[in-house]
């Protein structure tokens, strides 16, 4: 089976695109939804907060709190950097263990640092979702409920779409709405099969 990566920055779309491509039975594993569950491990939250030399990373009732997480790293590239090695390879090892459930054509990867984290060595090609700065502000705004400010500080310590770009195969720009992705989706799509 192939590997399609496919990636964006926060609040690209990457998931919706991810959803359509689930619309026409294609496998997606989304590596962000998985680091999560990571996070309801005693020993990945001990060894996170180790990371982040923080006890203060968890709700009353010990859950993961991801803001607090995201406060420490988006501010501290070099505890980001250990965080996510102490995350990808867990991740990866989930996602070659999800494969061999499936069988199809290819499979849709979803991850927010497929670049950074390397892992798109490991794919066959590259999709990447681009949007304008304002309209993913907007948008992580309103799914997140943080400020305009929380999330220019998150965007600007991610990679920039033309970074990206350069390692692309395929290039969707989400500047519209949600019906307008199912026709560039659906040609590669066929170009994939």
């Amino acid at each position: 089976m192939k590997i399609i990566g496919l990636t964006g920055g926060i609040g690209s779309g990457k998931t919706t695109v991810s959803k359509v491509f689930a619309s026409l039975g294609v496998p997606v594993f989304n590596a962000d939804n998985e680091a999560k569950e990571l996070y309801k491990d005693p020993e990945v939250i001990r060894k996170t907060m180790e990371i982040l030399q923080t006890n203060d990373i968890t709700d009353f009732h010990g859950k993961v709190v991801r803001s607090k997480i995201a406060a420490v790293i988006f501010t501290d590239p070099l505890k980001r950097i250990a965080l996510n090695n102490l995350i990808h390879p867990l991740v990866k090892k989930r996602f070659a263990e999800w494969m061999g459930t499936y069988e199809f054509s290819y499979c849709i990867r979803e991850t927010a640092i497929l670049i950074e984290s390397e892992a798109y060595k490991d794919c066959d090609k590259i999709i990447v979702v681009s949007c304008p700065m304002n309209v993913r502000v907007e948008r992580v705004m309103q799914r997140d409920g943080t400020s305009k400010t929380e999330v220019e500080k998150r965007i600007l310590a991610q990679m920039k779409d033309e970074e990206r770009i350069q390692y692309a195969d395929f290039v969707i720009v989400n500047d519209r709405s949600e019906a307008d992705l199912y026709e560039p989706v659906l040609e590669i799509h066929q170009q994939l099969l």
